[in-house]
């Protein structure tokens, strides 16, 4: 039962290869969490509505809280591929919620890592992106989507591993081990990687990211090679973001910190563990949403 005066409040922090919620009141912080399927406004908006309402209603039967209730929530949607207000609106349009702030999926990220707190932020998961806080503003690079940008992310390597399979594939350059294994996911058929190639979404190329890394861990010279380009368009990341050495960083993501031995050890001696994720992030920035809000009459 919700408590008589408390809110109901609603994180979401959704991506290419999923969506996760949090709820609870704002008495009680958070009661439950679930996952969902994909949701990325840029790739599928549509879908993407779809996950987030269906995550959050199993979000809410795991915490008792009422589908009735859900019309009276705060929430804070972060998700992935929000280009400008547009987009925000659309999808807040679109979700039965009383209040509704939609970003895309950095400010939740910055505000899960650091909380209140300035540092410098380097997220990478399906996606990428670059951040500096500094009295709680907000800079931030990258995370302009795949097909332009997100350099150094699961996606990023993972369809970097293909072009790779296919130099070789075309004997341009020698296969390594990881390539070779690469190209055993589609049967060593380069006609079934170009048709896998024609769908994938950015979620699809990061499942191949864990071979990656996995294979420049083992000393795969091909998957060292790319971790090293990865790290280096980073360090130009946060040198462009004013980072000096001994500020404090923080790495996220499935694929972030598996940078950390790509990058310069001086860059690494301010280096925090992330104070929460990015559905943290956007729990924290509903409930701020929450305390701002007038009572009802």
């Amino acid at each position: 039962m919700i408590k008589s005066g408390s809110t109901v409040i609603i994180g979401v922090d959704g991506g290419g290869t999923g969506c996760r919620v949090a709820i609870g009141t704002s008495t009680d912080g958070v009661l439950s969490r679930a996952e969902g399927g994909r949701a990325n406004a840029a790739s599928d908006a549509a879908l993407a509505v779809k996950n987030i309402a269906s995550t959050v209603e199993e979000a809410a039967r795991l915490a008792g809280i009422p589908t009735s209730a859900l019309s009276h929530a705060t929430a804070h949607i972060g998700i992935a591929g929000i280009l400008g207000a547009e987009d925000s609106a659309r999808i807040a349009s679109a979700l039965p919620y009383k209040t509704i702030t939609v970003t895309d999926d950095r400010p939740t990220a910055v505000t899960g890592a650091l909380g209140r707190h300035d540092g410098y932020l380097l997220s990478l998961g399906t996606g990428a992106f670059a951040a500096a806080s500094q009295a709680g503003v907000f800079t931030f690079l990258g995370g302009w989507g795949f097909y332009v940008a997100d350099q150094g992310s699961g996606a990023w390597l993972g369809r970097a591993g293909l072009e790779q399979v296919m130099l070789c594939h075309d004997g341009l350059v020698d296969h390594t081990p990881l390539t070779r294994a690469l190209f055993e996911k589609f049967g060593g058929d380069p006609n079934a990687l170009v048709s896998f190639s024609m769908t994938a979404k950015p979620g699809d190329f990061a499942t191949l990211a864990p071979d990656i890394i996995a294979g420049a861990q083992a000393a795969d010279p091909w998957g060292q090679a790319i971790m090293k380009k990865g790290a280096n368009h980073l360090m130009r990341c946060l040198a462009r973001l004013g980072f000096r050495t001994g500020d404090t960083l923080c790495l996220t993501g499935g694929i972030g910190p598996h940078y950390a031995g790509y990058l310069p050890e001086d860059f690494l001696s301010g280096r925090i563990q992330p104070k929460g994720s990015a559905l943290d992030g956007a729990f924290q920035l509903a409930s701020s949403n929450a305390t701002q809000q007038p009572e009802s009459n």
